[in-house]
């Protein structure tokens, strides 16, 4: 699910200018330049050919990457319209609706996703995440997917992080245990969504760090500045104007 970008990305060179910045403001602004251009030139091609599904998938991504989240939203919703098959499989409108605060809907997607792809706790992670949102965490997590097979490092002692029964330093030292720790694809994960369980209880200082900590190191991971780590860095950057 969420490991494979769906648009190709320019990985940008970071740098911690501080503990409240992500990467270098010059790398930021050249990297939001590109994603404007894109939107740009998408949306021209569309004014061509306005029955393309793909286009709209790709514009979306941009604009969602450039916070746009309600024009991300209707972008995907046009690509499902033209292509009713894309619905269940599209993850991806699940996060712009998590995003545009539209949890409800978030929450119903990724159980949309969940009869396509039934193994994935990550998914798991997003229904529940909208799911406490839109009702509560208590409500949530008597709702939360079920799994039975093993999934990928570390999303077994994350789910259980999210159900109640562990704790975000739970986590990291069952990382360590299993000497995980320097393995940036794992580390990102880990840091990045025990920085979103810290913000949905309510320490947004602890939640900021993990989630600074996440932007920081996910470029050095498995595939690079992908559709995850653009997601993670949307998050910290609302998460940093809140202060």
């Amino acid at each position: 699910m969420l490991l494979r970008p769906l648009i190709s990305l320019c990985v940008v060179a970071f740098s911690c200018a501080a503990a409240e910045s992500s990467f270098d403001e010059k790398a930021r602004a050249e990297m939001l330049a590109r994603f404007s251009v894109d939107d740009a030139a998408l949306s021209a091609q569309l004014a061509k050919t306005p029955d393309m599904g793909a286009l709209y998938s790709r514009r979306g991504d941009a604009r969602l990457f450039l916070a746009r989240f309600a024009e991300a939203v209707a972008d995907y919703e046009k690509m499902i319209a033209l292509d009713p098959a894309e619905d269940a499989p599209h993850w991806r409108l699940g996060i712009a609706y998590y995003l545009a605060g539209d949890f409800a809907k978030s929450a119903r997607q990724f159980a949309k996703y969940q009869a396509h792809e039934s193994g994935d706790r990550e998914n798991g992670i997003w229904h529940f995440l909208a799911n406490a949102r839109a009702t509560s965490i208590e409500k949530a997590r008597t709702e939360m997917i079920e799994f039975t097979r093993f999934d990928r490092e570390p999303f077994p002692a994350l789910y259980e992080m999210f159900a109640g029964k562990r704790t975000g330093a739970d986590v990291f030292a069952e990382m360590e245990k299993k000497g995980l720790a320097k393995n940036a694809g794992v580390m990102f994960f880990a840091n990045y969504y025990v920085g979103l369980n810290e913000q949905l209880l309510g320490d947004v200082k602890a939640a900021r760090e993990h989630l600074r900590r996440a932007v920081l190191d996910g470029p050095s991971a498995g595939g690079g500045a992908g559709y995850m780590w653009q997601v993670a860095r949307l998050q910290f950057d609302l998460l940093a104007r809140e202060k």
